[in-house]
């Protein structure tokens, strides 16, 4: 056994299926031991990115880490973006690198790159194996720190120690997990009791560190008459069926959710870090409950922090609190939600026929039609509004994103790592025209591993949330960069060996969404959408107002100066709004 092969056996030990990346050079021992090995899959990605995005999802998804591996500096360079994103995420995943000969480094070397600076502000340890007698010792380290911190280590082997015979073996052993719970003091618990019992109306912001705590978070919310705001991450643990459950905030959030947080006169915080403060109150009571002391008091003024997990500290609370009979902070929220859903739904029906058709049209209908158990990538930009807006993560679903680090490109890589995980669940991609194109080469390593991946391309010709940054900064957009050239992704797909159609017509919608729901290959959706149809905030203050005003009038004078690009934006955005409410 050489050193390679012992890492190999201590990641099928440990789990480990399948390790996303491109051989090559000081890999090449990594993936020759990989070919017999009855466990684990070497899955040959196009991009290392891609790789990494892959690696993400089976880190995300998962009680386990995620993998991906790339050769020597060029290659560990493409894995960043998809790292960083499991980093801001907080999925755990371990990377492989190669590295060039332990005797040419630091002697600018061909392909040499100094890895450890490179990843030292995405991984929480690196492991840099630089004997084989060390190996099992540092190997086993990263693997542990990534699964029991939920963060991205690195192992670093260079191409000469990859093949040296394994020593220490007999130190191998499972990685320790552990299970243990964290509890504040009793005084900081009954604080906490006395400041819900003397609030007037509680709100609840929920976030993902709830996942294994949503029925006692959704009792706690009766017992206490708070409704519960969720962020884009808990948006599969608090759906939209969900008792008391009013929504999101934020940019891309609703007005009953945003009405929770800014309008009760004490807020608890469970579970999140949610990073936009202006979406958030300046002078109202506060308390946060964190797993991460570090993250309590990181966005607004926190009065009591409680250091803890929330599977533990709530069911505490509830046991405590007192039960207040005055509802009507928390029917008004849910009234207003309630009426907020049926204007989404009434929004995306089908029945609109406008065209180029309403992107949230596909959304809905893809959350009617998918099933209760299917898992959705949801990529960066517009994909993210008409999902969480127009779709109900129901039951077992759950959903996945970039939606920390906010990249583009996650959907069809992320569909990947999902699907040879959970072959037997649906999982379908919704990404922009715009982040399809810049991971697309991968739909036929897909296509190779049979994997019956659903993609819907919102395909509107442009970059459309980076035209409403523009519009909210106060700047006529510029066209010309915003514009995406595309060809048919549907005829793409095909040639690729995968299934597709381009939907233009809305009769359409709901037939291609239950063909690609059914189909047994790779399927992507090539939604000819309006690039006109807006999404607003759901509160609009004086620096958005000005921005979106200036814009809009800058907008105008450029079509009166004969803009056709400015023109064909304006009108576009107006037979939208209207078609919809009609």
């Amino acid at each position: 056994m050489n050193v390679s092969e012992q890492l190999l056996e201590i990641l099928a030990t440990e789990g480990v299926k399948h390790i996303f990346g491109v051989a090559g050079d000081a890999l090449n021992p990594l993936v020759v031991a990989i070919k017999e090995h009855k466990q684990l899959e070497w899955i040959k990605v196009k991009h290392e990115g891609n790789g990494s995005y892959a690696a993400f999802a089976q880190g995300e998804l998962s009680d386990n880490l995620g993998v991906c591996a790339s050769t020597v500096g060029p290659g560990a360079l493409h894995l960043v973006n998809g790292l960083y994103n499991a980093k801001k995420e907080r999925s755990p995943v371990l990377a492989i690198t190669g590295q060039i000969p332990t005797e040419h480094i630091g002697t600018n070397y061909h392909q040499e790159v100094d890895l450890k600076k490179v990843f030292d502000d995405i991984c929480e340890h690196q492991a840099i194996i630089r004997s084989a007698a060390e190996a099992p010792r540092v190997i086993l380290r990263a693997i542990s720190i990534a699964v029991n911190h939920k963060c991205v280590c690195r192992i670093e082997l260079p191409a000469d120690i990859a093949t040296q015979p394994a020593e220490n073996q007999d130190f191998v052993h499972k990685v320790f997990r552990s299970g243990s719970s964290i509890i504040p003091a009793k005084s900081e618990l009954d604080a906490a009791v006395q400041m819900i019992d003397n609030a007037t109306s509680v709100g609840i912001l929920a976030g993902a560190g709830c996942r294994e705590a949503k029925q006692d978070v959704l009792n706690f919310s009766e017992k206490i008459k708070a409704p519960i705001t969720h962020t884009v991450r808990s948006a599969d643990i608090f759906d939209h069926e969900a008792p008391n459950v009013v929504g999101l905030s934020g940019l891309i959030g609703n007005p009953s959710g945003y009405k929770s947080i800014m309008d009760c006169d004490l807020l608890l915080m469970l579970g999140t870090d949610f990073p936009y403060t202006e979406f958030l109150p300046e002078n109202t009571k506060t308390i946060q409950i964190d797993i991460r002391p570090e993250s309590i008091g990181n966005r607004t003024s926190v009065d009591l922090g409680l250091h803890g997990d929330i599977k533990s500290i709530i069911p505490l609370l509830l046991e405590s609190v007192a039960e207040k009979s005055d509802r009507s902070f928390l029917d008004d929220c849910n009234h207003s939600f309630l009426d907020w859903k049926k204007t989404k739904d009434d929004e995306a029906k089908t029945s609109h026929d406008l065209e180029p058709l309403h992107p949230q049209a596909f959304a809905k209908a893809i959350s009617d039609i998918a099933a209760d158990d299917a898992i959705f990538v949801i990529d960066t930009g517009t994909s993210a509004i008409w999902s969480t807006n127009y779709m109900n993560f129901h039951r077992d679903r759950r959903v996945i994103g970039a939606f920390n680090h906010g990249s583009m490109a996650v959907g069809l890589p992320a569909a990947i790592g999902a699907q040879l995980l959970y072959p037997e669940r649906e999982v379908w991609a919704l990404v922009g025209d715009g982040a399809f194109n810049m991971s697309l080469n991968d739909l036929s390593t897909a296509v190779e591993y049979n994997l019956p991946i659903k993609i819907l391309v919102f395909n509107n010709s442009e970059l459309g949330f980076v035209k409403i940054e523009m519009e909210e900064a106060g700047l006529a957009p510029n066209f010309d960069a915003l514009k995406v050239d595309n060809f048919d992704f549907a005829q793409f797909s095909q040639i690729v060996g995968g299934e597709g159609v381009k939907v233009e017509k809305a009769k359409d919608i709901i037939e291609t969404i239950k063909k690609a729901k059914i189909s047994k290959k790779p399927f992507i959706i090539d939604a000819i959408v309006n690039s006109g149809e807006l999404s607003l905030p759901p509160k609009i203050g004086f620096k958005e107002a000005k921005g979106f005003g200036t814009s809009k009038a800058k907008e105008i004078f450029e079509s009166l100066q004969g803009n056709k690009a400015q023109w064909e934006n304006i009108k576009n955005e107006i037979t939208a709004y209207f078609d919809k409410k009609l």
